[in-house]
């Protein structure tokens, strides 16, 4: 049996049955004209009901379901549905089928199955919900891991970072360097290649130049030559032009002639031949009357009579006639010499064209000598052309290489204008050590002859005539209580290191002082005479032990701070007295 149900899924109580046996399917079949058998009724009835479907979106929908009853509403009545297809002639019906209202049963039944099939939906739903959350928090807690551990190598990574940009950025120094120093030699020797090349290139163009335009004068020549020859083929070519249409309108006119005497001709020989007629009816009329003559002697007189005019016309005719047979020689003759002068025409014609022909052929010989030559010439200018852009590229390019000398020649004035201004700071840097240095041998001596004691009260006697505080402080180390100028200053060397990270003149400065004593041991007469004490090259030297004088701070050492310990040579001036000792230790 094939069961068929209409339900409504926003109304649960809205239940329709069929089913239909194969005995029912045959009495349908009988019934609407179907063409379809009991097996495949249902698969044909399942396409009709998506074609439904497919068309239900459209503004007219070609195939469509009708549920009708026969109640004007819906209560437990028996319905019909129909599949209808729609045409601008007819509304065809394909099939209708009689559905009953489910009994309460049924809809019980019915209902019943809707809530196990909820029931299950909702019990799978709730294990797929379960699922997902255990999967995303597990997802949760190895991507918090994860993170953790990333975040770990990442502050390693930026740790390795710093120290690989360190190392790198000394290393790009000591290249850039080494790169300029060969930059400067490279340029010094592409500079004489250069001058070289240069010289080369302009011999080389002044030569090419020369036999271009020695090229130039001889095709110029040329051309002049053959436009010359050109002009001159032109003017006899129109000569003969001239000639030959005169002689045409000559032989033309020459014809029209003969025409014209022709047609006289005609009808001289049309006059003549009526005339001859004429004379061969008279013979005839002569030898009648003869006859006559003999027969009737009365008529004699008046047949003589009409002798007499007769023969007077014949002589008159006779005479008519050899005037015009002369007239006719003359005529003939006429035509003989026009048809001879009429040959004679056609042969120069003849000749003229021949003479044409090979002037064409010249000329066209000619005018492809030409056009090869002007192709040429057009070739020979193109070159010329881009050989003087070449040698104007090549002008450019020298012109851009001298400003490019101008501007490296105004960077090494600049330079070495920079290179005196820094032998200028290197002295006034010397001076200012020399001065630290007796100050450190003067504190050195001071120490070795007197006792700790006195040479705290010689630092405090030193210092406090010259306006400095009894107590300096020194906010960077911490200091606050009463120390010596040599322990003043070398505290005041270690702050100013850890300021500026740049080390232009490091100074070695040990804590043990022996070296200092040994120099003033050694050097006394040098004081004595008056000339600067300074330290010797190998304390100038940097070592890996050695404490770096970077440079001092305006606030902590002045120049009016330092003027009083400084030599008459050595100290500032009063422009240099207002600067900041910074400027004496570059950093």
């Amino acid at each position: 049996d094939l069961a068929v149900r209409l339900t409504d899924d926003t109304d649960p109580f809205f239940l329709y049955n069929l089913v239909i046996s194969e005995e029912d399917f045959q009495s349908l079949k009988s019934q609407q004209g179907l063409l379809v058998d009991f097996s495949a009724f249902p698969q044909k009835f399942i396409d009709l009901l998506q074609q439904c479907i497919q068309e239900q979106n459209k503004d007219i929908p070609r195939f469509l379901l009708q549920l009708v009853s026969s109640a004007p509403a819906l209560d437990h009545t028996p319905v019909s549905l129909n599949v209808v297809e729609t045409n601008p002639f007819k509304h065809l019906t394909h099939l209708s089928l009689k559905f009953l209202p489910g009994t309460d049963a049924e809809i019980k039944k019915f209902l019943a199955k809707c809530l196990k099939c909820l029931k299950e939906d909702k019990m799978m739903l709730e294990e797929k919900l379960k699922k997902t959350e255990e999967d995303l928090t597990r997802q949760l807690s190895y991507t918090q891991q994860s993170l953790s551990e990333k975040s770990r190598e990442l502050d390693k990574l930026k740790n390795e970072w710093t120290s690989y940009t360190t190392a790198l950025s000394n290393k790009h120094s000591q290249e850039l360097t080494s790169e300029k120093e060969r930059a400067l030699q490279a340029q010094t020797q592409y500079q004489q290649q250069h001058e070289q090349q240069k010289k080369e290139l302009e011999n080389l163009h002044q030569k090419n130049i020369q036999q271009l335009q020695n090229r130039l004068s001889e095709l110029e020549i040329i051309n002049k030559d053959l436009t010359e020859r050109r002009y001159k083929g032109d003017s006899t070519v129109r000569e003969l032009k001239a000639k030959l249409s005169g002689l045409e309108d000559e032989c033309q006119r020459a014809k029209q002639e003969v025409l014209s005497l022709r047609r006289e001709n005609t009808t001289l020989d049309a006059e003549c031949h009526e005339k001859e007629k004429l004379i061969n009816q008279l013979q005839t009329r002569v030898a009648v009357l003869e006859q006559e003559i003999k027969d009737k002697d009365q008529l004699v007189t008046r047949t003589k009579e009409v002798l007499d005019a007769t023969q007077e016309q014949k002589v008159i005719l006779e005479e008519s006639t050899e005037e015009k047979q002369k007239h006719i020689e003359k005529l003939e003759t006429t035509i003989k010499s026009l048809s001879a002068e009429l040959l004679k025409a056609n042969e120069i014609i003849k000749k003229l064209q021949g003479d044409l022909k090979t002037l064409m052929s010249k000329l066209k010989l000619k005018n492809t000598v030409t056009i090869q030559q002007e192709k040429l010439l057009a070739e020979k200018e193109e070159k010329l052309q881009k050989e003087q852009r070449e040698s104007q590229e090549m002008g450019q390019s020298l012109r851009i290489k001298e400003q490019e000398v101008c501007k490296l020649q105004e960077q090494l004035e600049s330079t070495i204008q920079k290179l005196e201004e820094s032998k200028q700071l290197l002295k006034t840097n010397e001076n200012v050590i020399t001065w630290l240095n007796r100050q450190l041998s003067e504190v050195q001596m001071a120490k070795k002859l007197d006792s700790p004691a006195s040479v705290h009260a010689a630092g405090r006697a030193t210092v406090s005539p010259l306006s400095m505080p009894d107590r300096p402080s020194f906010h960077s180390s911490g200091i606050s209580h009463p120390i010596s100028p040599l322990y003043a200053f070398q505290n005041f060397l270690e702050p100013t290191q850890s300021k500026t990270g740049n080390s232009q003149c490091p100074v070695q400065l040990n804590s043990q002082l022996s070296k200092l004593s040994r120099c003033s041991d050694t050097h006394p007469a040098n004081k004595e005479n008056g000339d600067p004490l300074g330290l010797e090259s190998k304390y100038l030297k940097k070592k890996d032990d050695s404490i770096p004088l970077r440079g001092l701070s305006q606030n902590t050492l002045s120049s009016e701070y330092l003027r009083p310990y400084l030599p008459a040579k050595a100290q500032p001036s009063a422009k240099a007295a207002a600067t900041p000792a910074s400027a004496y230790f570059p950093g």
